[in-house]
């Protein structure tokens, strides 16, 4: 039987960070507060620092109580998606909601940059993990990586993920992403290091570039030169490492539609639809050619892998 296609969910995918990860998706595309160079979701963001109801809530707990009716399984349910999900006023709601049918763990996925805003504190403070970024330690290197709203403020931003810190009892997984050339100098470096020690986040999860992106200066950091980088952030910095552990699932057969939906949101190699989708190469490798065919997908080499994105 085939899956239902769902508006505001997608997956469970495959996670660097959180294992089999069930998305909830509640702003609209590209939606944001910044415009990085290395987001995957195209160059031009709607930037704004309002927040609204984007997605209708009750719509939302509705896919989800289906999708938990259907079996779910999942390490996590993760609120991130297309666009910044603190961007969405009902967002504390929406985790409370959650945790009121389900026991399976709540992620949220953010940029940080409004953690400066008490009632989005309070908001992240009902998850049990925040996953914030920071990819900068100083002003003008935040305006070349992030390219923030205009009335982002550098020095706001970093004091909220500090505040966050002092009033969170749950993780914080601060992501730090690497461009070569961008963030990478001597001085950039020992300046994140500063604010990371501020912060004083559980782990300091470091990253780079290993799907295609649409800005050429978001050039990926070697992974040797990587490690050495990491090693200078602190005992808490690891480095996310592809995920390439294959996961069972329940799934037996191919929805194009399904695996639409997972690319719409990230481009994904072969092994991550995989595990995502709990299915085998044998499986996907038809479907993924019929797509093809059809002309509802394109294939881009990033380093020694294919990643295939919807056209």
């Amino acid at each position: 039987m085939s899956e239902l296609k769902y508006q505001y969910l997608f997956g469970p995918v495959p996670s660097r960070r959180l294992g089999r990860s069930l998305g909830v998706d509640i702003v609209p595309l590209k939606t944001c507060t910044q415009n990085c160079i290395y987001c995957q979701l195209g160059k031009d963001a709607l930037q704004t620092l309002d927040r609204k109801e984007y997605a209708p809530i009750e719509a939302v707990l509705k896919e989800l109580k289906t999708k938990i009716a259907s079996g779910l399984e999942a390490d996590f349910i993760t609120i991130s998606g297309s666009g910044e999900p603190t961007l969405h006023s009902s967002l504390g709601r929406l985790i409370s909601d959650i945790r009121a049918v389900t026991e399976i763990q709540v992620a949220v996925i953010t940029n940080g940059t409004l953690l400066s805003r008490p009632d989005v504190r309070a908001d992240c403070c009902k998850a049990d993990v925040v996953l914030p970024s920071l990819d900068a330690g100083d002003t003008e290197t935040f305006q070349k990586m992030n390219h923030p709203h205009p009335d982002l403020d550098f020095e706001q931003f970093v004091d909220g993920l500090i505040r966050l810190r002092s009033e969170y009892a749950g993780q914080i997984w601060l992501e730090v992403f690497f461009c070569e050339g961008v963030n990478t100098t001597i001085q950039a470096i020992s300046n994140l290091k500063t604010r990371i020690e501020q912060i004083r986040p559980d782990k300091i999860q470091v990253n780079t570039s290993v799907r295609p992106v649409v800005h050429p200066e978001a050039a990926r950091v070697e992974p040797k030169r990587l490690i050495s980088i990491a090693s200078q952030l602190g005992e808490q910095a690891e480095i996310i490492a592809d995920f390439s552990r294959h996961i069972g699932a329940t799934t037996q057969t191919v929805d194009l539609n399904i695996i639409l939906e997972t690319l719409r949101r990230r481009p994904c190699s072969l092994d991550d639809l995989c595990a995502g989708l709990g299915l085998s190469k044998e499986q996907l490798e038809p479907a993924l050619i019929k797509l093809e065919a059809l002309s509802k997908i394109i294939t881009e080499e990033k380093g020694q892998k294919k990643y295939y994105k919807p056209l």
